[in-house]
Formats: C-alpha cells, structure tokens, sequence
C-alpha cells in the first residue's frame, strides 16, 4: 500500500484536471469524479482512475479535494454525499474559488460531521495548473499544514497559509480584484499607446521596465507579440476566461458589501467584466477585455 494518502478528487475541468495528472504523476492514488463525461475520459486516458458517483470518491481515501464551479455546488455536494461517504476526520481539501462565508459554511459543516477542513483556493490559470506552478492561498488550522502542504507542493510552487477558515478565500477575492483592476488598466494603457502612434513592443518593454510593470503585462500581455505565451496570441483562447473573472469579481462585490467597504475600482471592474462576459466574451480570456475597450463596446 502506497505510504502517500489516497485522493478522492472531484471536479476534473480546465484547472482540475491538470491538477490531479499532476497528484497522480506524483505517485499518489486518486479517486476522480467529474459530471462532465468527457472530463471523465479525458481523466482515464492519463491514467487516473476514475469512480461513477460523486459519493464513491469520498470512500475510504485520506483526502477529499474538491474543484467546483461555485460555492453551491460545494455545500450542496458536502451536504448531500461527501461528508456522510467519508471515513471519520477525512481532510476536506477544498480548491474552489467560493464566497468567504460559504467556505467557513463548508468547513463547519466538515468539522460537526467529525472530519477536517482547509479552503486552499488557486492562483496561476491553466498554465500553472498544468506546470505545476500554482499560487495556493491556505486557510486552514495549523495542526494540517504539514499534511496540506505535502499534498499541494505537488501542484503548485507557492503555498501561502492566510489563518484560519475562510482565510484562503479572503486572500483569493482579495488578489483577484486587484487583478481585474490592473487587467482593464493594462488595455486601457495600450489602447492609448495605438493611438498615440506607439508599436506594442516599445510600450511593452516600457511598462515591463517601469513603474507600471504587473503581472497583467509581463505575463498575460493584452495584446499579442511582447509575450508569446499570452493568451492574446492564441486569439485569447482561455487562460483564465472572462466569466471567471466576472464570478470572481462578483465574490469581490458581495465581500465589499459585506464589510462596508468603499472600493470604487473594484466595483467599476466588477460591472466591466459582467458585462464584458454577458455580451458573448465569456469563453475569451479575460484579457480579452482590451478588444471591447478598443471598440467602445464597454
């Protein structure tokens, strides 16, 4: 019997299953579960094995890790299946992208059924999904980290423990809405430059150089050339897709209501990217926003 704990991963998408190729390359054994068939099959062929419920993936293994659309999903799946198939004190890993008092939900939940929670939501996209490169912001109780963390250096290169329940997620909405922000700021910056008469190359290797350098530039650069591996030149085929970006925008909006904070540029990208992702974009990478602030479309 393998001395690494056994899996049950469910939700075997664009993130997720990379992921799990990733645990199963490691030499861990994984139960894998997606409602999608051909996520099923796609998870088969790089040989993890795979279970017809949900319910079975949470049997007799050490770790339940979940990668869900939304926090519903999750809760409806704890509620319904997960926590009652697990053996007592499972690890409930949860990978998703939710609200923060959804995630202190699933976690409280997992703990009065007599097991373990952590919300370790992920930064880094598909690229770094598949790299193995992640960003993973961890709220979790200290007594698992070591348990946590043996299991997510193998997805990622950075693991960030952020405190205790929900503290994960507070991290993600948090750094996502500063993403939103700087993505819409990065376009504007070189739809400006077009006009101005200025070839990408050269503001690009400006902005890279100086004060204006962020991740939205150096690395997921809105338009194509300056960097190859952006989505922009792959006709910004996602990536990390505008709908997402809209979801987790949305998680920001309801965080700031919440807490009764002023955040003027994080509403504004919010109401951006919804209506950016409503009009047709939602499966365009996000830093697609740029061809409908070119166009006037916003």
């Amino acid at each position: 019997m393998s001395a690494k704990p056994v899996i049950g991963f469910l939700g075997m998408g664009h993130m997720g299953l990379p992921m799990a190729i990733n645990l199963h390359k490691a030499g861990y054994v994984l139960k894998g579960f997606d409602v999608v068939p051909a996520a099923v099959q796609a998870a088969q062929d790089a040989g993890i094995q795979t279970v017809a419920t949900g319910a079975e993936a949470a049997v007799d293994v050490d770790i339940v890790l979940t990668m869900f659309p939304s926090g519903k999903h999750v809760l409806d799946a704890y509620r319904e299946y997960l926590l009652e198939s697990a053996k007592p004190n499972t690890l409930f890993l949860e990978c998703s992208t939710i609200d923060v008092s959804q995630a202190r939900e699933a976690a409280a939940l997992a703990v009065e059924a007599g097991h373990r929670s952590a919300d370790a939501p992920v930064s880094g996209g598909v690229v770094g999904a598949e790299a193995g490169t992640l960003t993973f912001m961890l709220g979790a109780q200290g007594e698992d980290l070591e348990e946590i963390t043996s299991v997510l250096d193998h997805m990622g290169k950075r693991i960030v423990h952020c405190g205790g329940y929900g503290a994960g997620q507070a991290a993600k909405v948090c750094n996502n809405m500063l993403l939103g922000i700087s993505m819409i700021g990065a376009a504007e910056a070189f739809v400006l430059g077009e006009r101005l008469g200025l070839e990408h190359q050269a503001l690009y290797d400006v902005i890279s150089s100086a004060s204006g350098q962020c991740w939205a530039v150096t690395t997921n650069c809105p338009v194509p050339g300056p960097v190859p591996a952006s989505p922009a030149n792959r006709d910004y085929q996602p990536g990390f897709a505008a709908a997402l970006m809209a979801k987790d925008l949305g998680l920001a909006s309801s965080a700031l209501e919440h807490t009764d904070t002023d955040a003027q540029l994080g509403s504004l990208a919010a109401a951006l990217y919804r209506k950016f992702s409503e009009e047709g974009n939602s499966g365009t990478d996000f830093s697609g926003i740029i061809n409908a602030i070119r166009d006037g479309s916003l």
